[in-house]
């Protein structure tokens, strides 16, 4: 603290008239948590300085890697249409017509809002018939018990949120006998929701699969980061470090292009490739945008 402009004689500003001091002398020591936000403010500072060339162009990348996955689930469906219908019938007993439908409906739904989402033209209305999509797919294809795919596709939504939040620019909503609504303030509530959802897919990979040392030391830096995020300590750094822990993971594990063209997991591998695209793709735009004002690093630029 610093000390009191014109107490200089008058025994206030820190010494005794006896010659002890008037307080307990402060330790230079800093605390672990201290030295924790030092380390981690530099490693932000030098993120930002080497992403600062690719940070006009953020918004961009995010925005096509959340959208890729359903592009490329309707080029799957255009091009396996025949088994596509034969799975639906035969395994999940929709009827003749109907599965015709509601393979043509999804293909329009999935090209038309992700076109929409990249171009950032009615945000809104794209992400309801994306997240449409999940949940009608789910359904149709019957794995809405699956847990993990209803973990991934948590993610997915949550950086469908995201790309809602970046959508938005302040506005005012004056509906009759309501107070004014802030666009500002909705977009606080869907970047909390998009950031908890973003996280459940580690989650999903936390708990899939053999245990190994690498495998518990991933996870256990990947959960310190979901945890960062969540509760938005650190987001920035800690959505980089899912980022490429997430992309380095896609690449060793869902290389489908090194399989026969036959191999029976290489659309599987396809499409868990597809979809960890899109959630590095939210979180690139939690990178750009921030955690928003529900957040720990926000509070502390308040207090």
């Amino acid at each position: 603290m610093a000390q009191i402009r014109g107490t200089a004689g008058y025994n206030l500003g820190g010494q005794s008239p006896f010659g002890n001091s008037g307080r307990p002398e402060a330790t230079d020591d800093p605390s672990p948590l201290d030295a924790i936000r030092e380390q981690t403010s530099k490693i932000e500072d030098w993120l930002d300085t080497m992403s600062e060339p690719l940070k006009p162009y953020l918004p961009a990348i995010g925005r096509f890697l959340i959208v890729v996955t359903f592009l490329e689930d309707a080029l799957r469906i255009i091009t396996q249409w025949s088994d596509q219908l034969t799975y639906l019938r035969d395994y999940q007993k929709i009827p003749w017509g109907l599965t015709h439908l509601f393979l043509l409906v999804n293909v329009i739904a999935m090209t038309i809002s992700s076109i929409l989402v990249i171009a950032r033209k009615y945000s809104e209305y794209a992400v309801a018939g994306l997240i449409g999509v999940v949940i009608t797919q789910a359904l149709g294809y019957g794995l809405i018990f699956d847990l993990n795919f209803f973990l991934r596709n948590l993610s997915v939504m949550g950086g469908l949120l995201m790309v809602l939040s970046d959508s938005w620019v302040r506005k005012r909503f004056a509906p009759a006998g309501l107070p004014q609504i802030d666009e500002k303030d909705r977009k606080m509530y869907f970047q909390l929701a998009g950031r908890v959802l973003l996280i459940f897919l580690f989650v999903g990979f936390v708990f899939a699969g053999d245990w190994s040392f690498w495998r518990v030391l991933v996870s256990c830096i990947g959960l310190v980061a979901c945890v960062m995020v969540v509760v938005g300590f650190k987001a920035k750094w800690s959505a980089v470090m899912l980022v490429v822990i997430l992309s380095i993971f896609n690449l060793l594990v869902n290389n489908f292009w090194t399989l026969h063209p036959h191999h029976p997991h290489k659309d599987f591998a396809k499409y868990d490739f597809f979809q960890i695209l899109s959630i590095v793709g939210g979180l690139l735009l939690l990178v750009n945008m921030g955690p928003g004002q529900f957040s720990v690093d926000e509070k502390k630029k308040v207090y």
